[in-house]
């Protein structure tokens, strides 16, 4: 491979001026009868239109859940296709309600940019992808390699550690979509393509011959991904919340989306609560009662997203893994409805 001097990596997105959020979020969106979420330009698995403009994924399911939460409906949301770059500045400037988009939850964007992070639907971690061709079988072999990345993102500055620290020379090939930078892999303008390795399995599928790319074993970085909405509204924070941690408490307690009718009655407490039987907990949040109810009838409990989008049964055919409920053993856990 042609060696390159390592230039000055760019780094996550700083600076941005945070704004004021106006502290009725909740009562705006009722208002105006959807939610409006910002999502990917095209991620298969998370966020991802069809032919039709037809969204699908694991991060939409989530939005379609707070809509269902709030409007008992999970076609009350509108979707914003968002490149990295803009994903920030379009939440702070109120142009969406909540960023729903493979975003990694970092300490600069939890305070420097106003933003709160609602929780993690993926955990996730850096990686890297290559031509089967190329004869490398670890990242360590990359000394010397273009790397082609996005803009406005936490690689960059990942990519920087982790070459700096093994001594190893590259050169950043960075565009602001994430198509631009499919494309530009898949045309040999660079050697390697990194991001997080889930975003890698579902990319992998737009190339020309998926099965010639590999991803390699490493992991660089962790990269725990979630929902995001602005600071400075405690309300509208707690629905972005607490919709998750129902979805994932859905999963723990048995709960799907087929059968969570019948379970209302059950003699379980924590059922109870959860569907509103027990408690005014949804009152606490400005909805109604029946918010879980409505949320795990929409997109089903936590594991059913899971399995639905990304799972080992879709064409991503990505194994639970570290996303595996608390009580099996992965890192998803919620705090209880009480």
């Amino acid at each position: 491979m042609k060696k390159y001097i390592l230039p000055i990596a760019a780094g996550a997105v700083l600076g941005l001026s945070v704004t004021a959020s106006s502290a009725a979020t909740l009562d705006d969106v009722k208002a105006k009868g959807f939610v409006q979420c910002g999502v990917s330009q095209g991620l298969p698995g998370f966020s991802n239109p069809d032919a039709s403009g037809a969204w699908s994924g694991l991060d939409v399911d989530y939005c379609r859940a707070v809509a269902a939460a709030i409007f008992g409906k999970a076609d009350a949301v509108k979707f914003t296709p968002l490149s990295a770059k803009e994903r920030f500045t379009a939440l702070q400037s109120g142009e969406i309600d909540i960023l729903s988009r493979n975003t990694t939850w970092t300490m600069t964007r939890d305070s420097n940019l106003g933003l709160n992070f609602a929780g993690v639907t993926y955990y996730d971690g850096q990686g890297f992808m290559i031509r089967k061709d190329l004869g490398v079988a670890s990242a360590l072999e990359l000394s010397g390699a273009s790397v082609c990345t996005n803009t406005g993102t936490t690689t960059e500055l990942n990519v920087a550690d982790y070459f700096r620290g093994n001594k190893l020379e590259y050169e950043i090939v960075a565009f602001e979509k994430a198509d631009e930078v499919v494309a530009a892999y898949d045309a040999g303008r660079c050697d390697v393509y990194t991001t997080d390795a889930s975003g890698l399995y579902a990319q992998r599928l737009k190339l020309s011959n998926p099965g010639d790319h590999t991803v390699l074993p490493e992991i660089i970085s962790k990269e725990p991904l979630g929902p995001v909405v602005r600071q400075g509204d405690d309300q509208w924070f707690n629905v972005a919340k607490w919709v998750l941690n129902a979805l994932i408490n859905a999963e723990e307690l048995g709960l799907t989306q087929d059968n969570v009718g019948s379970m209302m009655g059950s003699d379980n407490p924590s059922v109870k609560r959860l569907l509103g039987e027990e408690g005014t907990y949804g009152e606490y949040i400005g909805l109604g009662n029946d918010w879980a109810v409505n949320a795990i009838k929409a997109v089903g409990n936590y594991g059913e997203m899971y399995d639905r989008n990304v799972g080992p049964d879709t064409t991503l055919g990505i194994a639970r893994g570290i996303n595996k409920l608390w009580s099996d053993g992965g890192l998803i856990y919620a705090p209880p409805v009480r």
